[in-house]
């Protein structure tokens, strides 16, 4: 038995919802034992990117704000869309400016991950921004946003605390930690 192999027989399958943003696909299979039964999966359109920027005196930057599907308020390292096929590093820079008005000099990718690949294929990457300038923020129509500067241990504080519950927010600042750890940083 190869396990890298797909052990899923998919018998049918039929996309019922689809927006700009996502597609539901119902999969009627049969599972690796052979029964029978559904596997719905949710297709991304875009890239999940996220930034740490992160200045001089070890401050970053947290974005604020109220998540929907959360019903719930949320800080997050500032984070965005990528349509697929398009520049990852060009939309960090793009988001980093809109939500924080923050433009930075230097990039260094941080982070590949799938954000939730039991039942949506999600790919995010996460930037580290340095060398940091102050500019005016432009944040889209439908953000709402609250801005704060925050040291470094306070974020890992925020993590440790549960009070930063986004996914690609707490690999990023985790994995800031470990290069600190490490004086890779």
């Amino acid at each position: 038995m190869n396990i890298q192999q797909n052990p899923w027989q998919i018998l049918d399958s039929a996309v019922p919802y689809e927006n700009k943003w996502i597609r539901v696909t119902e999969h009627q299979v049969l599972n690796p034992s052979g029964g029978a039964g559904i596997y719905g999966v949710v297709h991304f359109k875009n890239l999940a990117i996220g930034v740490v920027a992160l200045d001089t005196d070890q401050q970053l930057y947290l974005v604020g704000q109220y998540r929907f599907p959360l019903e719930a308020f949320s800080w997050e390292i500032p984070e965005g869309g990528c349509p697929l096929g398009t520049d990852p590093l060009a939309t960090a820079k793009r988001e980093l400016l809109e939500e924080t008005g923050l433009v930075a000099q230097d990039w260094t990718m941080l982070i590949q991950m799938h954000l939730s690949n039991s039942v949506s294929d999600e790919f995010g990457i996460v930037y580290l921004a340095q060398g940091l300038e102050q500019f005016e923020a432009q944040p889209e129509e439908t953000e709402q946003l609250l801005v704060q500067k925050v040291h470094f241990e306070k974020a890992y504080q925020m993590v440790k605390n549960h009070e930063i519950t986004d996914s690609l927010s707490i690999a990023a600042i985790q994995k800031i930690k470990l290069m600190m750890l490490e004086g890779e940083l």
